[in-house]
């Protein structure tokens, strides 16, 4: 069951790394996540991202959803996206615009 929340969490690391605040400002990825005046400046996405992982988390102790399960299992559809980033092997310009469109 801890596996469900991995995409989800994939998928928050990648908005965190293509959003302005790691992007153009900067600051690493915790930082923006820990310091509330950055935090206001993150994309809607990722901060629909970071409930949405807070909630499986939290799915994670209910009992409730201990029969059921908490919610599909990973399938590891970042994981070669999450890869590439991590490499350092990607073009700012592009992964700005990536942001800038689903907002």
């Amino acid at each position: 069951m801890p596996s469900s929340c991995s995409d989800i969490r994939t998928g928050l690391a990648i908005c965190l790394q293509r959003s302005p605040c790691v992007m153009i400002d900067r600051h690493t990825p915790t930082e923006c996540l820990e310091d509330p005046e950055l935090r206001k400046n993150l994309p809607a996405q990722c901060h629909a991202r970071m409930k949405s992982f807070a909630e499986c988390r939290r799915g994670l102790l209910d009992m409730r959803k201990r029969f059921r399960g908490n919610g599909p299992l990973s399938k590891g559809i970042y994981n070669d996206e999450y890869a590439r980033i991590s490499r350092g092997d990607f073009d700012p310009k592009t992964e700005l615009d990536k942001v800038s469109k689903v907002l």
